[in-house]
């Protein structure tokens, strides 16, 4: 882990633990509901009505979203109908196109749980989608 995550891995797992699953939630749900209406993402029809949860394990943070009528929403029960598990470096090698989710998948460093089908629409959704520009520019400042 980098320096930077391994000093905020301690607190950010103190927060984990004492704020309730809906707050942690609400941010992530917020900035993918940004995404969608700046139309940097668009939902596919078959994400509707579905449940989702991103686990950080080294830092022991969970969000969890749905998406309502092409809409993401912070969803509250902590049941999903799929969950994407891995460290915060894996997501981040995510992002910045360094690896790809079946690379990892097949090394064993991101789990998916649930609804296999479902994971493979979002899988290549996402890998359909076009990253915006600026993303490319903030993923080479974060922290390798």
């Amino acid at each position: 882990m980098n320096p930077v995550l391994t000093r905020l891995q301690a607190p950010l797992q103190r927060l984990a633990a004492h704020v309730p699953a809906p707050l942690l939630s609400l941010h992530f749900a917020a900035g993918l509901e940004l995404a969608r209406r700046l139309r940097w993402l668009s939902p596919p029809p078959e994400l509707d009505g579905r449940s989702f949860a991103i686990n950080l394990r080294d830092l022991g943070l969970r969000h969890a979203f749905c998406c309502r009528q092409g809409q993401f929403r912070p969803h509250w029960p902590q049941a999903v109908d799929l969950e994407l598990s891995a460290s915060t470096a894996d997501f981040l090698a995510m992002l910045r196109g360094q690896m790809d989710a079946d690379t990892l998948f097949f090394q064993r460093k991101l789990q998916i749980s649930g609804d296999t089908e479902l994971g493979l629409i979002v899988k290549n959704w996402l890998d359909a989608a076009e990253r915006p520009a600026w993303l490319d520019k903030l993923a080479s400042c974060l922290p390798a």
